[in-house]
């Protein structure tokens, strides 16, 4: 009987470094196609989570319906691949490098026209702080989800699409039931890597054959 497999996908982790590979056209993906080749012929693919911060609709209706609109797609191509939200929040944080500018023209080895000055003081002061949108929620999604259902004896072997050493935990505690647990990323994940049974970084060309 060949081997249960569960994909997990960390969705913002895995979009930016997706981005980082310089992949573009990512909504084209064909989630379908990249569970299956991970699993191989070896093991049943029986299902793909993909987990992500959801858009507020109300800060930013562009990006909440683009985002819909993706996740809709997604879950149409396979009745298999499912997605799990969890949040975005605000947050207020200091700007280094406005500071850092700030202190450079307060140092200046030259005189510069004094409006310019100003106008670059005003500009650097008005962006020493930056609102910034915190994803929350989705990596204790995954965490519990692949615990939980591996104790339901619900799969067999896990695939973690994520570099997110905050995983290494969960990952651990599946590997501790017998299970295997694959790591799938571009990036360097070398804490996450230690704890899974081997790391796989697909490069630009083992997306061929992977989009819509």
């Amino acid at each position: 009987m060949s081997k249960r497999a569960i994909i997990f996908i960390d969705g913002n982790n895995w979009y930016h470094s997706l981005r980082a590979l310089g992949l573009r056209n990512l909504e084209q993906l064909h989630y379908g196609k990249i569970s299956q080749k991970l699993a191989g012929p070896a093991r049943s693919w029986v299902a793909t989570r993909y987990y992500i911060g959801q858009v507020n609709q109300a800060e930013v209706p562009a990006q909440y319906a683009a985002q819909r609109r993706f996740l809709a797609r997604l879950v149409a191509t396979d009745p298999r691949i499912s997605h799990h939200l969890g949040r975005l929040e605000s947050r207020i944080i200091n700007n280094e490098l406005a500071d850092m500018f700030l202190a450079k023209l307060n140092d200046l080895p030259v005189r510069i026209d004094i409006g310019v000055y100003r106008e670059l003081i005003a500009l650097a002061t008005k962006h020493r702080s930056v609102t910034v949108k915190v994803e929350k929620a989705v990596d204790v999604q995954i965490a519990v989800d692949m615990v939980t259902m591996v104790l339901r004896d619900a799969y067999d072997v896990a695939y973690l699409l994520s570099a997110d050493g905050d995983l290494t935990p969960a990952v651990r505690e599946v590997r501790a039931t017998g299970r295997k647990v694959f790591i799938a990323t571009p990036n360097s994940a070398s804490q996450l890597a230690q704890s899974a049974t081997a790391l796989i970084r697909p490069t630009r060309l083992w997306f061929d054959g992977c989009w819509q």
